[in-house]
């Protein structure tokens, strides 16, 4: 081959090489760079990562509380003390079980005294003693405040009792107060929480008050409980609400009678008034306890009740077979304040509220309280009819209103008279 061609032909071959080997370079490079990216990837291993167990998320307060057992005893529970701070109240309703339960009533037990006591000798402690809250009033309603007690008489089963103690002194009031804020007093609601604060003002050292809502049975709502701190239960005044539901005043009632009777504050020696004020227009229209259980309880229970019925609304027409509902609800707040000594009253009008709730705080201050040791010991359980009579005086007419009647305890009979001295050692034993 001439030199010529060989020229031409390594030529040729230096020209092809060079854009081979920029093809590998731009190769190489791209290679590098796909690389370096797969890298930067999260690589999936083949046992499988644990899984973060989650956190339970604690449940939100609500108004209700889901019904207890059905072998539970509808108490009313003490609601959260609202704060500037904290968020919605969580209002505890005393929810009726379902099935719904039977009351369960609870004893109070009797403190024993610390004296020392001497050999041989055996201690009656009395516990029986039964105390009356005494209004007394002329024909027109209105408190005498000079009776003394030489002035009154009691009586059980027609028996006269004589009175152990009798005074006028101020004690502590606790009492509840108890709305309807179901859809019929949706237009009285306002003047109902003015009446309201007319009666917590009047409050004074010592007395303690609690708050309640309700509806039906299951929205019997505590919205403050027991305290003497007025702005509390003022801004539970405020918070109320209309709510729509089937009214359920005889559970209310039940319920609220058993908080207050059941409270006792500290170490006061349970020298309390109780008393409960319900506002409503009385009509029941799904209560689970009936009348004759209420009724029953509320014997038991030393709480005068005070009644407020917006009665006015209620259909007055009354039929062969079924009783007006106006006529219903007046015979139920009626027998609700005549049985526990209490008081009934039917305004015509928003304006009557104010002074109706003066006389309500005029009638818990003007009282006295009375007690007596009942003649009959019998310990078996039975209804015991109270009444208490007044002498005239001065040619007035002069009415003593209290609680009509008691349940005697349950339990052995009469004490038995102490044996004689044989020196054995000391022995203490409560014959309530």
């Amino acid at each position: 081959m001439s030199p010529k061609n060989d020229r031409m032909n390594t030529l040729k071959r230096r020209n092809l090489a060079l854009p081979l080997a920029v093809l590998f370079i731009a190769v190489t490079i791209a290679y590098s760079f796909a690389a370096s990216a797969q890298d930067s990837r999260p690589r999936r291993s083949s046992a499988m990562a644990p899984r973060a167990t989650p956190t339970p998320t604690p449940p939100r307060p609500s108004q209700s509380v889901s019904r207890p057992a059905a072998n539970a005893t509808p108490t009313p529970r003490p609601a959260q003390t609202p704060t500037s701070t904290q968020g919605p109240v969580d209002r505890i309703a005393p929810q009726l079980g379902e099935p719904p339960p039977a009351p369960i009533l609870k004893p109070k037990p009797t403190p024993t005294p610390p004296e020392e006591f001497g050999e041989d000798e055996i201690v009656k402690v009395n516990t029986e003693l039964v105390t009356l809250n005494v209004r007394v009033i002329d024909r027109n309603n209105r408190p005498i405040d000079n009776i003394r007690q030489s002035d009154l008489h009691v009586f059980e089963d027609g028996v006269p009792q004589p009175i152990e103690t009798f005074t006028r002194e101020e004690i502590p009031i606790s009492y509840g107060l108890a709305i309807d804020t179901s859809g019929s007093l949706r237009s009285q609601l306002q003047a109902v929480i003015d009446a309201g604060k007319t009666i917590i003002n009047s409050n004074k050292s010592g007395d303690e008050t609690f708050l309640v809502r309700f509806i039906s049975s299951d929205k019997i709502e505590t919205v403050q409980d027991f305290t003497p701190n007025k702005d509390l239960l003022m801004d539970g005044l405020d918070s109320l609400y209309v709510e729509g539901g089937q009214t359920a005043i005889i559970d209310a009632v039940y319920l609220t009678a058993e908080h207050v009777a059941e409270y006792k504050k500290g170490n006061d020696s349970d020298r309390r008034r109780r008393a409960l004020i319900v506002i409503t227009d009385g009509e029941d229209r799904s209560s689970f306890y009936p009348q004759e259980k209420l009724f029953a309880r509320l014997r038991e229970e030393d709480v005068q009740i005070y009644v407020i019925g917006f009665v006015r609304e209620l259909d007055n027409d009354a039929g062969l077979i079924r009783k007006s509902p106006r006529d219903k609800a007046v015979n139920l707040i009626n027998k609700l304040a005549t049985e526990t000594g209490g008081r009934a009253f039917f305004p015509e009008s928003l304006s009557e509220l104010p002074g109706i709730a003066n006389e309500i705080v005029r009638d818990l201050r003007t009282q006295y309280v009375l007690t007596y040791n009942p003649s009959n010991k019998m310990r078996d359980g039975s209804f015991r009819a109270i009444k208490v009579a007044v002498d005239e005086g001065g040619g007035q007419k002069r009415i003593a209103l209290t609680r009509n009647g008691r349940i005697a305890p349950r339990g052995e009979g009469p004490p038995r008279p102490a044996p004689p001295r044989t020196g054995r050692p000391a022995t203490r034993s409560n014959t309530p």
